[in-house]
């Protein structure tokens, strides 16, 4: 593959639009889910991901789990889409935060012990 062939997949790349949304991180052997929103959720499950590999995650919980069961202890799940509005300017952040405080309140009522990993109160 060519030099310029290289950099026409990695501009089309970065200009693919990503899913956003809702997601949660289970603990597998755990009532304990944590949930959180992302304009870009490939990228956020990376940096989860690398952050509990190197060993510095923010949440010392799923650090924890992961240090002990390594991947196979947490569930990374995507609970709900928003889709674009190409035509907004607008960023998507309140709309995904009302998303994220929806789905913290429907799975608070089956009982699991939910935490926020984003701030509630913005």
């Amino acid at each position: 593959m060519s030099k310029d062939q290289k950099a026409v997949i990695r501009r089309a790349s970065k200009e693919a639009k990503q899913p956003m949304g809702v997601y949660r991180i289970r603990m597998a052997d755990s009532d304990k889910v944590f949930v959180d929103f992302a304009v870009d959720l490939p990228a956020r499950f990376n940096r989860h991901k690398f952050e509990l590999k190197i060993g510095s995650h923010r949440n010392k919980d799923l650090q924890k789990v992961w240090n002990v069961r390594g991947e196979a202890g947490l569930d990374f799940e995507v609970l709900d889409e928003l889709e674009r509005d190409e035509n907004s300017q607008e960023a998507p952040d309140e709309e995904l935060r009302v998303l994220a405080q929806m789905w913290l309140r429907k799975l608070e009522q089956t009982g699991v012990d939910v935490i926020a990993l984003f701030n509630e109160s913005s």
